[in-house]
C-alpha cells in the first residue's frame, strides 16, 4: 500500500488550524469591539491603523477555501508562492503544506500588524512549516517592492482596496499561466480588482469559485 504525504493531516498542523478556525468564530464579537472605539469609516484610518485596530480579528479564509488553495498549489507546483495578508496564518499554512507536499517551493507572505506577525511566526514554528515560509512584516506595497524572483502563484487576502495595487506591483513578475487568487469577491472594496481581472484586455482569464464569500481565480494570459 502506497503512503501519501498530506501535511494538512499532520497532527501539529491539524491542531493549529482547528484552534485558529475556532478562534475565528469570535471575529464578529471582536469586530464589534473595534467599531465601538474606532471610527467606522474605512477611509478614516490608514492601513496601518486599520491593521492595528483589527489585531484581534482572524479574518480567515474558509475551510473549503483553504482546501482549494492547497489543491491549486499541489496541481500547479509553483516555486514561489506569494501571499498578501497573513493575519494569523490560516491560509499560509494551507499554502505551505502544499509546498511541503510538492517537495519544492517556498511561501512569501506579508503582514502589517506586529502582534499578528509574531503569533503567525510562532504557529509556523510549532507546526514545523517555518522553513517553508518567509514572513515580510510591514506594508506589502513596500516589502513586496523588493521582490526580484518570479511569482508563480499569488494569493490576495489583505485589505481589499489594496489588492489591485499589490497585483499591479507584482504583474511584471507574473509569467503566462500563473494563477492569481483573491478572497471575498462579495466585498464592495474588491470591485476595482475584479473589474481589472475580469477584463481580458488586462491579460487575465477569470472565474469566480462559489465558496463562502467567493474566490476569484484568474489565469495570467
Amino acid at each position: 500500500m502506497t503512503t501519501h504525504t498530506h501535511t494538512l493531516a499532520e497532527p501539529r498542523v491539524r491542531s493549529a488550524l482547528t484552534r485558529m478556525f475556532e478562534a475565528a468564530t469570535r471575529d464578529d464579537e471582536a469586530a464589534a469591539r473595534v467599531r465601538s472605539v474606532r471610527p467606522h469609516d474605512r477611509g478614516a484610518l490608514t492601513s496601518q491603523e486599520l491593521a492595528d485596530a483589527n489585531r484581534e480579528i482572524y479574518m480567515p479564509i474558509s475551510a473549503d477555501g483553504g482546501k482549494l488553495l492547497y489543491n491549486l498549489v499541489r496541481a500547479t507546483r509553483p516555486v514561489n508562492v506569494v501571499e498578501f495578508g497573513t493575519s494569523y496564518g490560516i491560509s499560509t499554512l494551507h499554502l505551505a503544506a502544499a509546498v511541503r507536499d510538492n517537495g519544492s517551493g517556498h511561501v512569501i507572505t506579508t503582514e502589517m500588524n506586529t502582534a499578528k506577525a509574531a503569533a503567525a511566526r510562532d504557529t509556523f514554528t510549532a507546526t514545523g512549516l517555518d522553513d517553508a515560509i518567509t514572513l515580510l512584516e510591514g506594508n506589502a506595497l513596500q516589502t513586496l517592492a523588493a521582490l526580484r524572483q518570479p511569482v508563480d502563484f499569488l494569493f490576495l487576502d489583505g485589505w481589499k482596496d489594496l489588492c489591485l495595487p499589490v497585483l499591479r506591483l507584482l504583474e511584471p513578475h507574473l509569467a503566462p499561466g500563473t494563477l492569481v487568487v483573491a478572497d471575498d469577491v462579495d466585498l464592495p472594496a474588491l470591485a476595482p480588482y475584479l473589474d481589472h481581472v475580469r477584463d481580458t484586455d488586462n491579460g487575465y482569464h477569470s472565474v469566480t469559485f462559489p465558496v463562502e464569500d467567493g474566490l476569484e481565480i484568474s489565469c495570467r494570459l
